[in-house]
């Protein structure tokens, strides 16, 4: 289905955004994955190089805008045109507002919100200058109308990208460019377990998540890849400005204690 197209994969090299580029790879697209960290980078391309895939990895800070733009040039200059674009390099911590400093604000929205426009900047104007393309924002279920108690500076950065990407469909679609945001619920990845779930403060979060959860279970990196593809397909070509939640029903039910309310 994507065999000639080239995606390029931010966070491409493990957790979901390795899974959506072991998708696209399935599918036969060409693949532009980017990261921080070099040694993983390097091992996904080799593996998807045996594997018969053309992939670049481009180490990249997606807060710095010169790596942004060598990344942009490096994936043009291998592969010509970028015709899916995945914005799934993220992250955050749980902590209380108190815990917060003023520089753990700052990257975490630089990382988030910033990076993010880093990248669409870049990327969506080659894609309305050919009248082809298709952005895939991550955010998560702690984006919308419930805040993000765990999680109040990723919260707002993630919702300032489903705000930009509303706002970014209303210039893009005309151009034949689709922008969308995809808000994973809890998801069984490497990160959740070391980042989230090992915490001491938070050592039954894992039990008290799944019971909480309405499908009593975590979703898979697979089954995020699999809606990532089916935004870039051409069964989505009309859906732009819109924000797919997949979470097993997390949103509607309960949300797990990450932190004890009775402390700022």
């Amino acid at each position: 289905m994507f065999r000639g197209k080239t995606a390029l994969i931010t966070g491409g090299a493990r957790g979901i955004g390795l899974a959506i580029a072991e998708a696209f790879a399935r599918y036969g697209a060409n693949l532009v994955i980017a990261g921080r960290h070099e040694n993983s980078l390097n091992a996904a391309a080799e593996r998807f190089a045996a594997n018969g895939t053309a992939c670049l990895a481009v180490k990249t800070n997606i807060r710095e805008v010169s790596d942004v733009e060598a990344l942009v040039a490096a994936a043009t200059e291998r592969f010509g045109d970028i015709d899916f674009l995945i914005n799934n390099a993220g992250g955050q911590f749980p902590a209380r507002p108190s815990q917060i400093s003023d520089g753990g604000w700052r990257a975490v929205v630089d990382l988030n919100l910033n990076g993010t426009w880093n990248m669409c900047s870049r990327v969506a104007p080659l894609m309305a200058a050919r009248g082809f393309g298709a952005i895939v924002n991550m955010v998560h279920v702690y984006s919308f109308n419930r805040g993000a108690p765990p999680f109040v500076h990723s919260g707002a950065a993630r919702a300032g990208v489903v705000s930009m990407t509303q706002s970014m469909a209303y210039y893009l679609a005309r151009q034949g460019v689709t922008i969308n945001a995809l808000a994973p619920g809890t998801i069984d990845t490497q990160g959740v377990h070391e980042e989230e779930f090992a915490s001491a403060e938070y050592n039954d979060l894992a039990e008290t998540t799944l019971r909480d959860v309405p499908a009593h279970r975590m979703g898979t990196a697979e089954e995020m890849a699999a809606v990532t593809l089916f935004l870039c397909s051409p069964a989505a070509r009309y859906i732009n400005g819109a924000s797919i939640v997949a979470d097993g029903a997390q949103f509607m039910g309960n949300w797990a204690p990450m932190v004890d309310p009775e402390q700022y």
